[in-house]
């Protein structure tokens, strides 16, 4: 009997759910987003800044450095960062597990499943551009489409490599 978890229609409810949860939080104004009070409140000895003071490079056109963007704003963007780097990752798994259940070839199943999240990823940074007080970049959806592929390569490795022992042992 297979789990549950190996049936494609768990992967594809994931998919709808970050898929969701993104078109959700493109809704909202950056103002409505905005965590550094929370930052400001959790981090108010500001640890690590002398570590991060020399970290600074430009994303977008806009230079990204404590002493640009202050220590709160600073640590915001690099967790709103892993935030698009994380759920395009478990968005670009997911679609590539419900692919893979379908096509069972993981370079076909790879390629479908990058190139939809980002799409999506692209849709989702124009879906900002009519949002008020947001920025839509086009690194963002880099980013994005990074982490989409990052689960895609790692599961095609995953498929390999038990593809490879399940011949081993016959």
């Amino acid at each position: 009997m297979k789990s549950k978890l190996s049936q494609p229609k768990v992967y594809t409810a994931i998919a709808i759910v970050i898929m969701v949860i993104l078109f959700y939080s493109s809704s909202k104004t950056y103002t409505e987003q905005n965590s550094v009070p929370l930052l400001q409140k959790w981090l108010q000895s500001e640890p690590f800044a002398s570590k991060l003071q020399g970290i600074m490079f430009n994303y977008g056109d806009s230079e990204v450095s404590i002493r640009a963007m202050g220590y709160f704003k600073f640590v915001e963007f690099f967790i709103r960062k892993a935030a698009h780097f994380f759920t395009f990752f478990i968005l670009g798994g997911s679609l590539f597990l419900v692919l893979h259940s379908k096509l069972k070839q993981s370079i076909w199943s790879l390629f479908f499943a990058w190139f939809s999240a980002t799409g999506y990823a692209a849709m989702d940074e124009y879906h900002q551009m009519l949002t008020g007080d947001r920025t839509p970049l086009f690194q963002d959806v880099m980013l994005d489409s990074v982490g989409a592929l990052t689960a895609c390569v790692m599961l095609v490795i995953y498929f390999g490599f038990i593809r490879n022992r399940s011949k081993k042992v016959r």
